[in-house]
């Protein structure tokens, strides 16, 4: 006996058309900033524009009135005058000691590069030195306690007598007054690293220069990266005094040179250019310090 078995038909599932690779590859638009993000925005931008801008006013203010007080200070009105003629030509070489604002300026950077990097070479293996061994700290520590205070204007003379010439004493004179902080900070780094690191280096059998190049370094180099910032800026606030007394070609001479010329204007612009110039290189090196903390990895 035969048995008939019923077929179902099949239904053909439908498929809709693949998307086209064009269609798949655009970006999804990004959401829509919403009218309460845009105000928060807009409310950041003003917190952090206004107050420098009422501070600058502010100063602007107090210095219009002092000099409709006194009349031997320039105004900002006579000053910013003065300061548009100054910087028309700010690289012009009349003589070895009549050259513009800008000559001075990169005169009195050179200086600093060269002291401030001799000082690092030194100061930042001398500190890793001392808060590496406690022998060295105790043999250092109270020289350095006593040369530290010493102003950096009293190396001065020291330096012309040792170099007979006035720019290696400026030199000089930098070197002295940046090596202090990188010491002590590059030192005081070395000291907080925990000894839990140093305890594995023990265990692992690690020479001494590794560990000082994959434990110690990268433990101390915010430390490091802050006496760096506090020498830049030692540095660059001597080198004006110490051109005042060596004469040449520098900034701190082209303040001095300005004053015996009676240019009380351009006196008040090379004070705002040596602020923004100490500015620049502190904000580098602040950037450096952020780029290399570990909040920011």
């Amino acid at each position: 006996m035969s048995t008939v078995v019923a077929l179902k038909p099949v239904v053909a599932a439908a498929t809709a058309p693949p998307r086209s690779v064009a269609a798949a590859a655009e970006p999804a638009p990004p959401p829509p900033v919403s009218h309460h993000e845009a105000a928060g925005r807009l409310r950041d931008v003003l917190r952090n524009v206004i107050p420098p801008v009422f501070g600058f006013g502010l100063l602007l203010g107090i210095w219009a009135l002092v000099a409709m007080k006194a009349g031997a200070i320039p105004g900002p009105g006579q000053t910013w005058v003065a300061a548009v003629k100054l910087f028309a030509d700010p690289f012009y070489r009349n003589g070895p000691n009549d050259q513009g604002i800008g000559w001075n300026v990169l005169a009195s950077l050179q200086r600093v590069g060269i002291g401030f990097g001799v000082a690092a070479a030194i100061g930042i293996p001398m500190g890793f030195l001392l808060g590496r061994f406690n022998f060295m700290n105790r043999m250092l520590d109270p020289i350095i306690s006593l040369l530290r205070p010493v102003s950096p204007l009293a190396w001065l003379p020291i330096g012309l007598l040792v170099f007979k010439k006035a720019d290696p004493a400026a030199t000089w004179t930098i070197f002295i007054c940046s090596i202090w902080p990188m010491i002590l900070n590059t030192a005081e780094g070395v000291r907080r690293v925990p000894q839990d690191y140093l305890n594995v280096a023990r265990v692992l059998g690690l020479p001494e220069t590794k560990v000082i190049t994959r434990i110690l370094f990268p433990a101390v180099l915010p430390y490091m990266l802050t006496g760096i910032r506090l020498s830049i800026g030692t540095a660059w606030l001597v080198i004006v005094a110490a051109e005042m007394l060596t004469g040449g070609v520098g900034i701190g001479f082209w303040v001095w040179d300005e004053w015996n010329n009676l240019k009380v204007e351009h006196i008040v612009i090379a004070i705002f250019v040596i602020g923004i110039v100490g500015l620049i290189l502190e904000q580098m090196l602040l950037f450096l310090a952020k780029r290399f903390s570990y909040e920011s990895r």
